[in-house]
């Protein structure tokens, strides 16, 4: 996979040692020429030019790219880079870094970003994950298929503990991804049994969110409307 990253700061650089371990081809795209060195990650490719820049993005070669990383400190650039990538080159994947939360909102398709990730977001469904026991959490959303990653730790008083996951009545457009039990990772099949204490993984539809709660935890409290304080 050819992957290219805006951004060769110290997010862009940790992005493409991880790209590049794992054995894709990776670019790095900088207009600073402090952060655009070699050295710093010798098995990546290197540009010292503007990501904004559509002329750029051409010398980059975006129309052959498997996906581009959007990583500046900018919120601005990001959203230019994700765009072009996407309406000028056709890039399948664009992901897209958040700095600033006030802005979420505009990490959507209309940007051309599939997918957006905010730390400060990040930080908060991992802290919700670690003291949450039968709360559904939200780590992210993909914004292209309105789909989003959600994590549920199954508590005392499920109706489906000790049930096979095949036969839980998964709402529509949701799929069990990974199964955390005791620290260790597990790849569900229909016939894994749930057990209280496990950590779901799954992807679902934006929309099916609370039922695939009250599925899981019926005793988990009712969403409030957004007209309440």
């Amino acid at each position: 996979m050819r992957v290219v990253i805006a951004g060769a700061g110290s997010v862009g650089r940790s992005i493409a040692r991880e790209l590049i371990a794992s054995g894709h081809e990776v670019l790095l795209i900088d207009s600073d020429a402090a952060d655009v060195q070699s050295s710093r990650v010798p098995d990546a490719s290197w540009l010292l030019a503007d990501a904004c820049e559509l002329t750029s993005l051409e010398e980059a070669g975006l129309e052959n790219c498997d996906v581009v990383v959007a990583a500046t400190g900018d919120d601005k650039a990001n959203l230019v880079v994700s765009l072009l990538a996407k309406t000028e080159f056709g890039v399948p994947r664009t992901v897209a870094r958040v700095n600033n939360p006030k802005n979420e909102w505009m990490f959507d398709s209309a940007w051309g970003v599939d997918v957006a990730v905010s730390t400060p977001r990040l930080m908060t469904a991992l802290i919700e994950e670690a003291v949450s026991v039968g709360d559904l959490v939200r780590i992210f959303e993909f914004q292209q298929s309105q789909a989003v990653l959600v994590e549920l730790t199954l508590p005392e008083g499920s109706p489906w503990a000790t049930y096979r996951a095949g036969d839980v009545p998964w709402p529509a457009d949701t799929v069990l991804t990974c199964l955390v039990r005791q620290q260790r990772a597990i790849a569900p099949s229909t016939d894994d049994v749930l057990e209280v204490g496990d950590e779901l993984i799954l992807v679902t539809a934006t929309d099916r969110e609370h039922e695939l709660e009250r599925l899981l935890n019926p005793h988990a409290p009712e969403p409030k409307d957004d007209d309440e304080e």
